[in-house]
């Protein structure tokens, strides 16, 4: 620290019989405080992040099974939120969770406008759901999403545009708005479980997933199991990633994650062999796998986390898509379902070109092709609707927030 600079004491005159008393210097005037700094971010989080959506819009369009095992996008995506949750319960939990809720809605709730308009247009209504009283409630889930908003089924869609039933895949990200908005109102309890017995709680959801897994728990009804699945099923992520945030992986001596992890994901592996694994019965279809696999390999993944303030060499020409991918990671996650049904619908159409399935089937049959126009669709969407986002955030509203402006 530099010492601090004091202008000389000003000069008086003085009789010649007074002894001469140095003057006290004039007091300097204070400096504005420096103003505080945001909480830098996590570039090694950004990225995986971005990996993370990336897989999981090349999952629902292709379907290839081993994709989760590769990258257990979901894990991951609610361990860094649940990492993010911990570094903000260091304020009131009320404001936290207030904040957490008003970020997430808006994006929501535009695709409700959206979604919901376009199902009644097409003969969606209260007669649907076998009594109008349960539809209107069930509606309000559209606004606070406690439980999976209501969608209608059997709708004809756009011929040559969008698919029938294309409704059901709209709703098809729903169930993650729910279970990231139960686990934003359960974090100050799980936070304070986790400092008092950090194993029994990462490992408590895994216990609870065995349980609906082997038989031993068994709920009435529908939508409060398959919350609580859900909540089983990932909530050792969410838990982890608190548990990285508060510093409780870096105590356990450097031997113990890699020794445990990959037996844990392993353990996984195994039970999901063992049950038929294979293309349209993967991961996504066994709770109990998903949840061993994706806390074993997420566990790795914050085990070795370099947390990066600034991008490594090899990677800056990735700032921009990846600044992206983490501004919109919401807008993107809610709208890519549609996005790939209307790229593969229309991509259908070029089936009926003779000169194009006579000689170019390959590309017709190519998921890559269709990626990338899903991709230009997902663009499209973050134009449209990734406004939202900012306004939930405060923020003042981007087109395209790649970080360039």
């Amino acid at each position: 620290m530099s010492t601090p600079y004091y202008p000389p004491p000003s000069q008086k005159a003085v009789d010649v019989t007074v002894p001469l008393v140095p003057t006290v210097p004039e007091q300097q005037q204070p400096q504005p405080a420096a103003r505080p700094k945001g909480p830098v971010r996590d570039r090694y989080f950004d990225l995986l992040r971005a990996l993370a959506l990336f897989r999981v819009v090349l999952y629902h369009l292709t379907g290839w099974a081993w994709l989760p095992l590769v990258f257990p996008s979901m894990g991951v995506m609610f361990a860094l939120a649940g990492n993010l949750m911990a570094r903000s319960l260091k304020r009131p939990a009320a404001q936290v969770i207030k904040s957490r809720i008003r970020r997430l809605l808006p994006p929501l709730w535009v695709l409700g406008v959206v979604g919901v308009t376009g199902m009644v247009v097409q003969g969606w209504g209260p007669s649907d759901d076998g009594h109008p009283g349960w539809w209107w409630l069930h509606l309000t889930y559209w606004v606070l999403p406690l439980s999976d908003p209501p969608y209608a089924e059997g709708l004809p869609g756009i011929h040559g545009y969008l698919a029938e039933n294309w409704a059901v895949d709209l709703a098809g990200p729903l169930w993650y708005i729910r279970a990231y908005l139960w686990y934003v109102l359960l974090s100050p309890f799980l936070l304070k479980a986790l400092r008092a017995l950090p194993v029994a709680t990462v490992f408590a959801p895994i216990a609870l997933s065995a349980a609906f897994e082997f038989g031993y728990l068994t709920l009435p009804g529908e939508r409060f199991p398959s919350a609580l699945t859900d909540f089983s099923t990932f909530g050792a992520c969410w838990i982890l990633g608190m548990a990285h945030q508060e510093g409780i992986l870096k105590k356990l001596p450097r031997y113990v994650v890699p020794s445990v992890a990959p037996a844990i994901a392993l353990l996984g592996l195994w039970y999901a062999t063992r049950h038929d694994f294979s293309q349209g019965n993967d991961l996504d279809s066994m709770p109990f796998a998903q949840a061993l696999w994706s806390l074993g390999t997420v566990m790795i993944l914050l085990h070795v986390s370099p947390s990066w303030s600034e991008w490594p060499k090899r990677l800056r020409r990735f700032d921009r898509p990846i600044t992206l991918l983490n501004s919109r990671a919401v807008t993107i996650y809610l709208w890519h379902n549609t996005c790939i049904v209307v790229a593969m619908t229309i991509w259908d159409r070029l089936w009926g070109i003779d000169l194009m399935w006579q000689h170019f089937s390959w590309f017709l049959e190519s998921p890559w092709p269709v990626l990338v126009f899903a991709w230009i669709l997902i663009g499209s969407c973050i134009v449209w609707f990734g406004w939202a986002e900012d306004l939930a955030a405060k923020r003042k509203p981007q087109l395209w927030p790649d970080g360039s402006q």
